[in-house]
């Protein structure tokens, strides 16, 4: 063996927890999408509307938020791998319990079991992987977990809405579970053990409370993740009764909503060291144009397609850039400062999902995109008036 051969070995098996982690997140990111993708279906099973039907990612959401905070004061001083190891346990086993779920109560009880796993691993995730991951490739390694997030909207969402559709919404459950198992498997083989230095304890929350970036960081993301899940949450059946739709089509733009994530990736984890305000910017007023312009859209295939990929690749670069800032900003208190940032987001996911089911049962589904549009106007505001003065000055600091 050369020794070119012998470096390249040895950086390949530096990336394989980072390639691990990305791989829980495909997972655990295509079991929160999924139901956005069968929410008919659930709704037609159990004899409800949608709007009932969507407080599934409502719920979810909203016990991340709560359980993001307590939970890891739980379970912060456990070692990283064995923690890692269990999450993905509980996330196999609840969703087996979804698989059999004979009962709309049965089916809400284990998207609890799953949100409290999600609620660990995406609050010791991204910071992980810029642990584990090679000197100085911080922003390859957040991009690689947010790829695993584009991939799931990629094949997970899309790939779960076909098997629904096709063997029932149960089956897509429970293939959730195998891949988690697999990915349980090939975690418990290469990745190591990762001592917890940086444990959460309630009296790191008031010295985060102190940084008006990361606070301005937080409001943000409450105000524009609630603004695209309005939206985003009930994609499907505005695509299909609105947009007009078929089936196919509808699986076939859900993928290229991911698809540009990938781009979106690439794109942050060249450049977004040398351009944030641009990467900032992009992101904010992306996500709000779309929205504002979902039903405009619906009338030509191609412009709703075109408006539906903007929106993936905004949301993409939305989510790695305030990640990184959370790391930068939050540099001794990472564990702590990304929990809360979980839940504050996930509250923005509830919320958005619960403002959108009022907008289908007291409007119409077709007024989802401007009643987001309308919120995302605020967060804007708030961006370009007050937090892009807070963030930038500091990124020469980088």
């Amino acid at each position: 063996m050369t020794k070119n051969q012998l470096r390249r070995r040895l950086l390949f098996r530096k990336w394989l927890p980072v390639v691990g982690l990305t791989l829980s997140a495909f997972v655990f990111n295509t079991s929160e999408f999924v139901p956005i993708g069968l929410l008919s279906d659930i709704a037609r099973d159990f004899g409800i509307d949608e709007a009932q039907a969507g407080l599934l990612i409502t719920v979810y959401a909203w016990v991340v938020a709560m359980a993001s905070l307590p939970l890891m004061l739980l379970v912060s001083r456990l070692e990283y791998r064995r923690l890692l190891l269990a999450v993905v346990g509980l996330f196999i086993v609840s969703h087996l319990v979804s698989a059999v779920a004979s009962s709309y109560s049965m089916l809400m009880a284990s998207r609890i079991g799953v949100a409290c796993s999600h609620a660990v691993f995406w609050s010791i995730a991204s910071p992980l992987a810029v642990r584990v991951a090679p000197r100085g490739r911080r922003s390859t390694a957040l991009g690689l977990i947010v790829t695993g997030t584009s991939i799931a909207m990629i094949v997970g969402l899309p790939l779960g809405r076909v098997i629904g559709l096709h063997a029932g919404w149960r089956m897509t459950f429970f293939y959730i579970a195998v891949a988690a198992a697999a990915v349980l498997l090939l975690l418990a083989l290469i990745f190591p053990k990762v001592r917890s230095d940086n444990a959460i304890s309630l009296n790191k929350v008031p010295s985060l409370l102190k940084k008006p970036a990361l606070i301005g960081v937080y409001l943000l993301t409450l105000v524009l993740i609630t603004a695209h899940y309005t939206g985003y949450s009930y994609i499907e059946p505005f695509l299909v009764q609105v947009a007009h739709l078929s089936e196919v089509w509808v699986t076939g733009v859900l993928t290229l909503f991911g698809i540009v994530g990938v781009a979106g990736s690439i794109l942050f984890s060249r450049y977004y060291d040398r351009y944030p305000a641009t990467f900032i910017r992009f992101a904010v007023v992306g996500i709000a144009v779309a929205l504002l312009l979902l039903h405009l859209s619906s009338f030509s295939f191609g412009t709703v397609v075109a408006l539906c990929v903007g929106w993936g690749l905004a949301i993409t670069v939305f989510n790695l850039v305030f990640q990184s800032e959370i790391i930068r900003l939050a540099p001794q208190s990472t564990a702590v400062a990304m929990s809360v940032y979980s839940g504050i987001y996930n509250v923005g996911i509830g919320s958005g999902a619960l403002v959108g089911g009022i907008v289908c049962s007291d409007m119409s589904v077709a007024w989802i995109g401007y009643v987001g549009g309308a919120i995302a106007v605020a967060a804007v505001a708030y961006c370009f008036g007050k937090l892009m003065r807070l963030l930038i000055p500091s990124s020469a600091d980088r």
